[in-house]
């Protein structure tokens, strides 16, 4: 395919749908290049309404923090056309999920703020702090099991196995069922993108939703000190979760509470790789982790694009009028490498000072786990580079195959060899 008879918006939504291979950061710095609003094929078909790109920093936030202008509910502008191909797939009588069901992902107003409210209990930034010592331990632990082969795979290894490991445990999944969930999560981020769905993420979902009820039904059998059971049994103002919020919330907690954490990590470490003086300075002063940690989501974070938002009124975006209705489609990659907000944007500098960047979203919908997150990478790149400082690639950069996740670039291996001093 000729990349160059293509517009820019169109190469970006080829990134996203992953039908395309191109480098995305040259075609975001195209897209940027091209204007703080960009007019784009409407990503589900739609003839009734416009869909837009926004590749800046300052726009970006307009979107995100405009609560009155812009929902993340289609339903709230007639366009449920948006779910409709796979909830109508999904089989009726499956329990709901993140995606098929009521979840914050596609909520505002009271019922958003009642659903966040109840689960932003569970994820304060002391009880955050408080999880710290146990992932360190599982850091270790995985480490551990690693230490006499020399060689890994940082992704399948590392990665992937802490951050499933400590969400599981807050939320009381049972040790045995982690290594299922993996497989579901893992086929749902790989086929799903922008207008592309694999067929096979129906019956992914629909297993994962079954799942998850028949987890809550033992919850309330045999309640525990976990997260799942305290959602189970926890009412606010007479106000209880239905049964489908319910399913929905903690499909959404298990699937978001690794998935991009593990990308994180994986892609974080091959970014210091591909940057050794950046890697150097991180291993002679591993205080310097916080910050590589920020300067890591906003050079290359997990996610590519936020949820897209629809103009609840019409509007305008940097001068250019946004009707009733409108898709918004806000490019966080984009906005994180923005020129007019950081000097030398796609350049990695671990030391860089960072008022603020969109890896995590930013307004309503910002994501509640983010301090998690950080906690899990900087304990994550703290323990690898302290235990194994002569941590190396296997092979050639080259030779690193990318996947498509989300919407996003990610890796499904990451071969590393090492030696204990």
């Amino acid at each position: 395919m000729d990349q160059s008879s293509d517009s820019v918006q169109t190469r970006v939504l080829g990134i996203l749908s992953g039908k395309s291979r191109e480098d995305p950061f040259s075609v975001f710095a195209e897209a940027r290049a091209e204007g703080p609003v960009l007019s784009i094929p409407h990503p589900m078909g739609s003839e009734d309404n416009q869909a837009w790109l926004v590749p800046h920093m300052d726009e970006a936030l307009q979107v995100l923090k405009d609560k009155k202008g812009f929902t993340v509910d289609p339903s709230y502008i007639d366009a449920d056309g948006v779910r409709e191909q796979l909830t109508d797939s999904v089989d009726e009588e499956a329990p709901d999920t993140f995606f098929t069901g009521t979840s914050m992902l596609f909520m505002d107003g009271l019922d958003h703020r009642r659903l966040r409210s109840l689960v932003s209990k569970a994820f304060t930034l002391k009880y955050m702090e408080s999880l710290r010592p146990r992932v360190q331990e599982i850091a270790d632990e995985l480490l551990d099991n690693v230490e006499a082969d020399g060689e890994m795979d940082l992704v399948k290894d590392y990665a992937y196995p802490l951050p499933i490991n400590v969400i599981s445990e807050m939320l009381g999944v049972p040790e045995g069922d982690r290594a299922q969930i993996q497989t579901w999560s893992s086929a749902i981020a790989q086929g799903m993108g922008w207008g592309r769905q694999d067929p096979a993420v129906t019956k992914h979902l629909e297993q994962f939703g079954k799942y998850t009820k028949q987890l809550v039904e033992s919850k309330r059998q045999a309640p525990g000190d976990d997260l799942i059971s305290k959602l189970v049994t926890m009412e606010e103002e007479d106000d209880r979760l239905s049964e489908s919020e319910l399913i929905s919330m903690i499909t959404l907690l298990i699937f978001a509470g690794h998935e991009t954490t593990s990308n994180l990590i994986a892609t974080g470490a091959f970014e210091l790789f591909d940057h050794p003086e950046e890697l150097q300075a991180l291993k002679n002063d591993r205080s310097l982790v916080p910050g590589a940690v920020e300067e890591l989501l906003r050079f290359n974070g997990p996610s590519t694009a936020v949820g897209p938002r629809y103009a609840t009124q019409d509007t305008e975006i940097a001068g250019q009028p946004i009707a009733k209705g409108d898709m918004v489609l806000v490019l966080v990659k984009s906005a994180n490498r923005d020129e007019k907000k950081f000097t030398e944007a796609e350049d990695l500098k671990i030391q860089r000072e960072i008022d603020r960047h969109l890896a995590f979203g930013q307004g309503l919908h910002m994501c509640l786990g983010a301090p998690l997150a950080r906690i899990e990478g900087d304990v994550a790149f703290s323990t690898l580079f302290q235990r194994l400082p002569n941590l190396q690639l296997k092979y050639p950069r080259e030779e690193i195959t990318w996947s498509f996740v989300l919407s996003s670039q990610g890796l499904e291996s990451l071969p590393v060899t090492f030696s204990f001093q």
